[in-house]
Parts: structure tokens; C-alpha cells; sequence
């Protein structure tokens, strides 16, 4: 079992909750969502899209780099579409006066195709250099190391995606601990922290952040409902607990 020093007290009913307000929200730059509409699982059109980033500036965010998916088998996004996207989200912004920042990047699924992509230097990053990337939930890739390597030596900076949410990883020390050896940043999901996916993922965003292993928080905002809880784990005294003590990066990007 994964303990954490962040764990409640057994006689507390429930979780212990800070007020906050935009100005006070310890990051204003989200780096992993899913708001371009109807290219993968996240925003289905673009009045859902504007909803959803409207809700995020309440929040207290002002720069918002999105991430659609990019894997072979389901979401075959092209640089050129994502970027398209992004644009005429943009102008959908600027027609109502919304006034965020949105970039766009990708979250990539490490198959043959993103390998593909690496060696043509096809590759959409967060800031200069950062490539967000992600895994099966259930099975570990059996050349995970080597195409994190390959990320590595084509000169980018690897980010695990949601690091916390990956059902195989047993001996969080030892995997973890390893990535960490090669270079491997991490960027857990803030509605981790308040249970949205589940004990197993609460516990290991937990574990990370006692470790001081977490570089930078996000969203992965999909859907109202995310959003809805998003604002809930925003308001947790664990989630200024471990902005505390973790270099988180966001603002830095």
C-alpha cells in the first residue's frame, strides 16, 4: 500500500478545504487538456470548447496549452489539423472577447507511428522542447525505455503524462525512481489529487508529491463534469500542500 503524509485523519468526514479565488490559484498556465472540438475523446464542439475554457479563466487560468491526442490506432491528428484547430479557436475566442492565451500541443501515444514522427521531427512540444506522452493504462510498453531514450537523444525534454493513472506500475519506487534516472518529467492530473479516477491514482498522485517527484500539474480537462471537479480539488488543502513542496513549472513554461 502507498501511504502518504497527506492522508486525513480517520475521524474527518471529509477532506479539508481552503477557500481560493483567481488571484490566489497558485498556477495560471494549464499544460494538458483537451479543448480543440471534435478531434479525440475531449471537447465535442466548439460551444462546449468555449464553456469549458470560460470555466477554466474563472478558475484563475490565463494561458492554456492544450493537448489533443495523437495515437495511430484512434486519433490520427496531424500536426496540421491541430494547429488548424487551435486557430479557429482562437478567433472563436477573440469573437467573444475572451481574453485567454491558447497554444496547442499533443499528447502522444508512444507507438510505431509517434516513433515515426520523432524521426521526421513531426512533433508539436510544449515550450521549446517538452513532448507529452502517454501510455496504456493496463500494459507497460515493452520498449518503454528505449522510446523515451529516442525522445531524449532527438534533443526533447520527455513528460509522462498523468504518471499517477498507469494500473501496472506496482513498485512506484523502483518505476518511477527509474524514469527519474533518465530524465523523465512528470505531470499528474489535479483531479487525482480529489479521487476523480479512482483510490489507486489518488494514492499514487499522492505518493509523487511526497516525493517532491511532481513538475507540473494539469487538467486533462475533457469534459463539464472534469471541470465541475476540477474546481473541487482546486479547493483542497492537499493540493496547496503539494504546490508547497513540488517544483511545479507551469508558470515557468
Amino acid at each position: 500500500m502507498i501511504r502518504s503524509f497527506f492522508r486525513r485523519k480517520k475521524t474527518q468526514r471529509e477532506e479539508p478545504v481552503v477557500e481560493y479565488t483567481p488571484d490566489r490559484l497558485p498556477l495560471s498556465t494549464d499544460i494538458h487538456s483537451h479543448l480543440i472540438p471534435g478531434i479525440d475523446d475531449g471537447s465535442p464542439d466548439l460551444e462546449t470548447s468555449l464553456k469549458l475554457i470560460e470555466g477554466l479563466g474563472a478558475l484563475g487560468y490565463r494561458r492554456l496549452i492544450t493537448t489533443p491526442h495523437v495515437m495511430a490506432d484512434s486519433y490520427r491528428n496531424s500536426s496540421e489539423t491541430i494547429r488548424q484547430g487551435a486557430e479557429k479557436l482562437r478567433e472563436a475566442l477573440d469573437q467573444k472577447g475572451i481574453s485567454i492565451e491558447i497554444k496547442a500541443a499533443a499528447e502522444y501515444y508512444l507507438d510505431e507511428e509517434f516513433l515515426r514522427r520523432l524521426e521526421r521531427e513531426d512533433i508539436l512540444t510544449i515550450g521549446d522542447r517538452m513532448v507529452l506522452f502517454e501510455t496504456s493504462y493496463y500494459n507497460e510498453p515493452l520498449s518503454f525505455e528505449k522510446q523515451v531514450y529516442e525522445i531524449s537523444a532527438r534533443g526533447y525534454q520527455p513528460l509522462l503524462a498523468h504518471p499517477e493513472r498507469y494500473r501496472y506500475v506496482e513498485d512506484p519506487e523502483t518505476f518511477y525512481g527509474r524514469l527519474r534516472e533518465m530524465g523523465v518529467s512528470f505531470q499528474v492530473n489535479i483531479n487525482s489529487l480529489g479521487g476523480y479516477y479512482g483510490r489507486e491514482a489518488a494514492q499514487k498522485a499522492l505518493w509523487l508529491g511526497e516525493k517532491g517527484w511532481i513538475d507540473y500539474l494539469g487538467s486533462d480537462l475533457h469534459t463539464v463534469k472534469q471541470l465541475e471537479f476540477l474546481e473541487k480539488s482546486l479547493g483542497l488543502e492537499k493540493f496547496y500542500q503539494l504546490v508547497s513542496i513540488n517544483p511545479i513549472k507551469n508558470d515557468k513554461m
